[in-house]
C-alpha cells in the first residue's frame, strides 16, 4: 500500500528531516508511528496525505503519487491532524456537506460512534471543547471507511475515560482491508491497539516490525537484580529494573514504552521480521 524509496525532505536546505528514507507497508494493519517530539512523525503523515512534496526520491500510496492529490486518491484517504480548525456549523451540517466526498461513508456508523462518544449531532463545532472536536473528527474519519486513515496524536486532548473509549471504538470500527497509521509519542495510549510498530528517529525508520513478532522474540520483565543476566536493555523502575531479554520460552506482555526507550537509546532489537 505504501512504498517509499530514498525519500528526502526538509524544511530548510541545511537541515534535512529525512534523507534516503525507505519504507514498504502493506494494507490491513493498525500501525503505531512512534518517535520523539521533532522526529518527523507529523511530516511523514503529511507526505503520505499529499500535503507536502518529497524533495528527492519517490513515494506511492495505493499506486498513486500523493502530492498529485487526485480525487481518486483523496476519496480513499482521511487525515486527522494534531492541530486543526473547524467551521462554525453543527455536526450534522458538517457531515451533510463533507461526507459525499467519500463514496464509502457509513452514516449509521457515524451515528453509532457519535453516540459512543456522547456527542450531539445538533451541537455547533465552534461551541465544543478541543477534546470533543477531536472525538468528532475521529468519528468522522472512521465513518468514511477510507482505505487509509492517518491520525496524528489522536489521544491528545482526551481524558483518561475518553482514551479508553477511543481504543474500544477504533478496535470495533475497522475492517481487514483498511490501514490506520497512528502517530503518537504517548506510546501507552496505543499499546493494546496497534499490530505493527514503526519507530522514527534521526530521520530514519529505525524499527519496523509486527507486535506479534516482537512478542515472539523478546520478553519484558521486572527484576530486582540485573547483575547476573545478560539483558538486552534495562532501566530503573519501581520494584527494581524493567528489562528486555531474549524470549527463550518466556511469555510476557509487550511493554511498548520500554521497547521505545531501548531503541531510541541505540539498542539494536531487530526481529526476524523487521524490515528497515
Amino acid at each position: 500500500m505504501i512504498n517509499i524509496t530514498n525519500l528526502s525532505f526538509g524544511y530548510g536546505a541545511k537541515f534535512p528531516l529525512f534523507k534516503e528514507l525507505n519504507l514498504q507497508v502493506n494494507q490491513g494493519s493498525i500501525i503505531g508511528l512512534l518517535g520523539k517530539n521533532g522526529a518527523g512523525k507529523s511530516t511523514l503523515l503529511k507526505l503520505v496525505a499529499g500535503l507536502l512534496q518529497a524533495q528527492q526520491g519517490s513515494m506511492t500510496v495505493m499506486n498513486h503519487v500523493p502530492f498529485q492529490r487526485k480525487p481518486s486518491y483523496l476519496e480513499h484517504v482521511y487525515f486527522v491532524p494534531e492541530e486543526f480548525s473547524t467551521p462554525s456549523v453543527t455536526i450534522s451540517a458538517f457531515v451533510k456537506a463533507t461526507a459525499p466526498f467519500y463514496p464509502t461513508f457509513d452514516y449509521a456508523k457515524m451515528d453509532k460512534i457519535l453516540s459512543d462518544f456522547e456527542l450531539d449531532s445538533s451541537k455547533n463545532l465552534s461551541k465544543m471543547s478541543y477534546g470533543q472536536k477531536k472525538k468528532f473528527l475521529i468519528a468522522f474519519a472512521l465513518s468514511t471507511n477510507c482505505k487509509l486513515l492517518l491520525l496524528d496524536e489522536p489521544t491528545n486532548g482526551l481524558d483518561i475515560p475518553s482514551k479508553s473509549l477511543f481504543r474500544k471504538v477504533m478496535a470495533g470500527a475497522l475492517t481487514d482491508e483498511q490501514m490506520v497509521i497512528i502517530s503518537t509519542h504517548q506510546v501507552k495510549d496505543v499499546e493494546n491497539l496497534i499490530d505493527r510498530i514503526l519507530l522514527v528517529d534521526k530521520g530514519r525508520i529505525v524499527f519496523n516490525s509486527s507486535v506479534f513478532d516482537v512478542i515472539e522474540n523478546f520478553a519484558f520483565q521486572t527484576v530486582s537484580d540485573i547483575r547476573s543476566n545478560n539483558y538486552l536493555y534495562h532501566e530503573s523502575a519501581p520494584g527494581g529494573h524493567r528489562v528486555i531479554k531474549h524470549k527463550n520460552g518466556i511469555e510476557t506482555p509487550l511493554d511498548i514504552e520500554l521497547l521505545f526507550n531501548a531503541i531510541t537509546s541505540g539498542i539494536n532489537l531487530q526481529t526476524n521480521e523487521s524490515d528497515i
